[in-house]
């Protein structure tokens, strides 16, 4: 099972997409989601994962913040290094809402049709928040 989700800058979940197989690639959950329209007309912004890199192409102004890739023929930066770390920073909290959200023993082992894993992942929302909160 794949989904999406965003938090706020303490890692608090906000949203969750609809489920998908777990082969679908994030670039394309997001783009099915709409996710850069979204960002762009609240006018947020977004620190993501790797998983993301080329979503967003808007030099000038980026809607999702992704780090820096190595390869085998290009080894990274000093300075891109340090961009990694810092986004490692601001993304931890984040992870840590992931983190909350697979507390839930149920999501270990769901194999179930996504349209019932979204429902119960929107409630699994709503019942982390509430947990977080108290």
């Amino acid at each position: 099972m794949h989904f999406l989700a965003l938090t706020d800058e303490k890692g608090r979940l906000i949203w969750i997409s609809a489920a998908r197989p777990g082969r679908t690639h994030d670039n394309t959950a997001a783009r099915h989601d709409h996710i850069l329209a979204h960002l762009r007309a609240a006018g947020l912004g977004a620190l993501a994962d790797l998983g993301f890199r080329g979503l967003d192409n808007d030099i000038r102004d980026p809607v999702i913040v992704t780090g820096y890739t190595a390869s085998r023929t290009h080894k990274l930066t000093p300075g891109q290094k340090d961009a990694n770390r810092v986004l490692a920073v601001g993304r931890a909290p984040v992870e840590h809402g992931f983190a909350h959200l697979k507390n839930w023993r149920i999501l270990t082992k769901l194999r179930t049709d996504p349209a019932h894993a979204t429902q119960l992942l929107r409630a699994l929302l709503v019942l982390t928040n509430l947990e977080v909160n108290r």
